[in-house]
């Protein structure tokens, strides 16, 4: 008991080391990114419990119950349907060994500690997942005041009362107006991958 309570206070818990680019198959999440669409590792993080990659595409967790357990349990959150929120990074104090990022990924909240050697790189890290949630705000923004605006326009038309147009018409036009909006603002404004974040800012 002593000893868990003194690695906690000196920051030994499972503590977790940012992967070289160069290793990335090497670790589990490899197996399970979708390569055939593109899919690309951006920046990992490996504890002896998870491992958590940093897709353009989304966050894969592989969750270990216990290091003493080959058990693992894979959790996927695609960032355009999972934003991130609550972006926090902790630096480390004078007898502690390691930082952490915490964040909520969808209602999922997360903190990953980092040995404090690699502060550095998990600024960068901090930097995109500012950058990524500031999109997809944006973009939920957007889609919401377009839909906001289908919605007026549908309205309009179906409460117009114009001489020599039958209802046949009017439908037509309301499903125009729908087919419209759904092959342009819902995916102008749904971002599925984030590959120019992570250029920008993870340095590999």
């Amino acid at each position: 008991m002593f000893k868990k309570l003194a690695a906690e206070a000196l920051g030994l818990g499972d503590i977790g080391k940012i992967i070289p680019s160069q290793d990335y198959d090497k670790v589990d999440s490899d197996d399970y990114i979708l390569s055939e669409d593109n899919e690309k590792i951006f920046f990992l993080i490996k504890s002896k419990r998870d491992e958590y990659c940093f897709t353009n595409r989304a966050l894969i967790h592989i969750d270990g119950a216990s290091a003493l357990d080959r058990k693992r349990v894979l959790r996927r959150y695609e960032y355009y349907q999972f934003p991130f929120s609550n972006v926090v990074l902790q630096t480390a104090g004078t007898i502690d060994l390691d930082v952490e990022i915490s964040f909520n990924i969808g209602n999922v909240p997360l903190m990953i500690s980092v040995a404090k050697g690699q502060i550095d790189q998990l600024k960068d890290l901090y930097k995109a997942i500012l950058a990524i949630q500031q999109v997809v705000h944006h973009n939920e923004s957007l889609l919401t005041f377009s839909n906001d605006s289908l919605v007026k326009a549908v309205a309009t038309v179906a409460s117009g009362k114009q001489e020599n147009v039958s209802k046949s018409q009017e439908l037509k036009t309301i499903n125009e107006y729908i087919f419209a909006w759904n092959t342009t603002s819902f995916d102008r404004y749904t971002q599925k991958d984030f590959s120019k974040i992570f250029e920008k800012y993870i340095d590999n």
